[in-house]
Parts: C-alpha cells; structure tokens; sequence
C-alpha cells in the first residue's frame, strides 16, 4: 500500500483529539469484563455507542473534538503517510472521500464530507459518550468517525488479524461505508433492535463492508482533488489479503467463539466471518456500489 509522495495531505478532514480532555460524561463501557461483553455483543466497528445503550453516565473527563490537532503539524505530504500511521488515515481518509465525491458526482448527486475523530480512551459525540472498548464507529447524529488508533494493535494481538496497513485502511473504509448509508437513508434499517444472522442489522454492515471494497477497487484510478493524480498509488494482492483476513478477525462468529467459547447466531450484529469476506469481496471483485444490496 503505497501513497503519492508529493501529493499534499488535507487534514481538515481529520480531527486529532488524542491528548485532549474536558469535563464531560462517563461512558459506561470500560476495560476488563464490561468492554469484553461489549465486543462479545457486536459493537466492534458499527455504529455509533447509544445502540447498545453505552451512552452518558458520570462526570469523568471526556475528550472532545474542540482541541489541538497534532496531525496538523505532522502530516503534510504522502510520504509522512507512508512512514507514519496517523499519517496514513489522513491519507486513506482523503482518499475515501475523494473517491465518494467522484461517485456521487458520477451518479448526478452531492456528497457530504464525514470527518474521521482521532481520540485516546474516551470521546464525547452527538450519540454519547464512548470509551475505545467499542472499537472504531460512525456516529450519524454528527456524520463523523471515531477512530482511537491503539485499536488497530488490538485487532491483531486480541483478534488474530494479520495486521497491515490496508487492514487499517478496511476498518476505516468500513465506518465511510455507514457515512453513505447515512446519507442514502438506509442506516436506520438497523435500528429495529433486532439481532441474528439475517437481521437488519447485519446486512447493514455487510454492506458497509461492500462499500469498503468498492472505494479499494478504485482507489488507485481516482484522482485527487488537489493534484489530479491518484493519492493511493499502489494497492497489492497482499494487501487486499490482509483486508479479508481483518474482516474475518471480526466476524460475530470468530469474536464469539474467542471470547465466550460458543457461536451464537441469533445475537449476531455484524456477520460471520464468512460473510464479511464475501461481501467485501464482492465490492471490490465489481466495483459497483449498485452490487451491493445487502437486502435482497
């Protein structure tokens, strides 16, 4: 996964809030049991925390998004991206939205950009407080993604993922795929407060996995804003690879059965390993967001 060195980064698309705190709530979700029961019940990269009801709870202090930005002052070009990791999302999430721009444009409508929140340990939204136990979400009252990078370490040492860069970039292209949902209305399907293997909910984020396999395919072809050229240069099979393997690392049946010793289809949010493979598969294999209806 290779970026163009000279291309200039646009960190206005990401907040950096990661040594930031304000009085503010107390998630309720934290470390040990509380956050393990958490990833066992699907929050793990979905959408935003009031979900499962882990919103506001105290008073201890909550980062918020109204602070200084490090990558502001560290991420200038494409080849901070290649050698530095918050680098990167700036990088993939410039190239997310330049892709979905492109497509929305090409399809006759307007996108709405997303902002992607860097934070550490806890962060306040529009959808309440959370702590980093939820793992990486969208947010739809406030069309941002919250992003606390020390998940990625967690994906491979307590997930089994392979890791790599393009497995980062798949998580992040996952949230993007929620923000399109947001915005064609088909997010609030999975609100129903249903759960199990063909539940709303599931083929919601089975379709946000497609979505992160149509930005892959393209990504390479579509030309940035600012230069005209392509921001992502270089995308392997290797990489591609480690963004399946991610996908499988968090399937309901792969986290339930590492963390509860059981698989328990009816309280699946996310889909099976299986399932997120395929459908990631799918968008990338067709480029073709049309491709992939979930819902059918």
């Amino acid at each position: 996964m290779q970026f163009d060195d000279d291309a200039d980064l646009d960190t206005s698309e990401v907040k950096d809030v990661r040594n930031s705190r304000v009085p503010g709530g107390r998630a309720t979700v934290g470390g040990g049991i509380i956050g393990l029961i958490a990833l066992v019940l699907g929050v793990l990269f979905g959408v935003g925390p009031d979900q499962l009801g882990l919103t506001d709870g105290g008073d201890e202090p909550v980062a918020t998004s109204s602070s200084a930005a490090q990558v502001n002052q560290a991420c200038k070009k494409g080849s901070d991206a290649n050698t530095r990791e918050d680098c990167r999302i700036v990088a993939v999430v410039n190239s997310l939205q330049d892709f979905w721009r492109s497509e929305y444009a090409r399809r006759g409508g307007a996108y709405g950009n997303a902002a992607t929140v860097m934070f550490t340990q806890r962060v306040g939204t529009a959808c309440g407080s959370a702590t980093s136990a939820v793992g990486p979400f969208y947010c739809p009252g406030d069309r941002q993604v919250y992003l606390d990078l020390g998940f990625f370490e967690e994906l491979r040492t307590k997930f089994g993922s392979s890791g790599g860069p393009f497995a980062q970039a798949y998580v992040v292209a996952h949230e993007y795929g929620h923000h399109i949902q947001n915005l064609m209305g088909t997010l609030e399907r999975a609100q129903d407060g249903r759960t199990g293997a063909n539940s709303n909910a599931v083929r919601v984020e089975l379709q946000a996995d497609c979505y992160a396999g149509v930005w892959a395919r393209h990504a390479t072809t579509t030309p940035d804003d600012r230069t005209g050229r392509p921001l992502l240069t270089r995308l392997t099979d290797a990489d591609i690879q480690d963004g399946l393997d991610a996908a499988a690392a968090v399937g309901d049946d792969r986290i339930q059965e590492r963390f509860q010793g059981r698989v328990t289809p009816e309280n699946w949010t996310h889909g099976s390993a299986a399932q997120r493979q395929q459908w990631f598969h799918q968008g990338y294999r067709t480029g073709d967001m049309a491709r992939c209806n979930t819902f059918r």
